[in-house]
């Protein structure tokens, strides 16, 4: 068996920002959109499961019978757990929000990760090579750094 003496792993890379007004401007945009689009979607989600219901109950002979109720009572549960998982979303996009308004200038945040791909050789400190960020200002790289 042959032995290598580097090889080539992937890893991921922390992006950190620095706050400014236009990135405080932008994440906040960003919550706000996020905010209208789960807001339509729980008005468009009401609409259609009432829409649903209706259809259920003008299809059927007899709207009072028990199984039109229950495939009623399921449609509404459905709609009930649905509006839940964005109510959910909506709230931790408010949170999100209020906690974006309330970082200071210059503060540095976690933004997200990306992957790359990095050589490691025999002697390496392989934590070292895993554990890379990138921080960022309106964009534009200022440090790549080893944590």
């Amino acid at each position: 068996m042959e032995t290598k003496n580097s090889i080539s792993i992937k890893r991921s890379i922390a992006i950190k920002a620095i706050v400014t007004p236009t990135w405080k401007e932008n994440a906040e945009k960003e919550l706000s959109n996020a905010i209208a689009t789960v807001d339509q979607q729980l008005s468009q989600l009401e609409q259609e499961g009432q829409q649903i219901v209706n259809n259920i109950r003008s299809q059927s002979v007899n709207p009072l019978d028990p199984r039109v109720q229950e495939q009623v009572n399921q449609v509404q549960q459905q709609v009930s757990a649905k509006r839940t998982e964005l109510e959910d979303q909506k709230r931790n996009l408010l949170q999100q929000q209020s906690q974006v308004r309330e970082l200071k200038m210059d503060e540095i945040v976690d933004q997200g990760q990306v992957d790359s791909f990095c050589d490691v050789s025999l002697g390496d400190n392989l934590i070292e090579k895993m554990q890379v960020s990138i921080t960022v200002k309106d964009g534009v790289v200022q440090s790549i750094d080893n944590n």
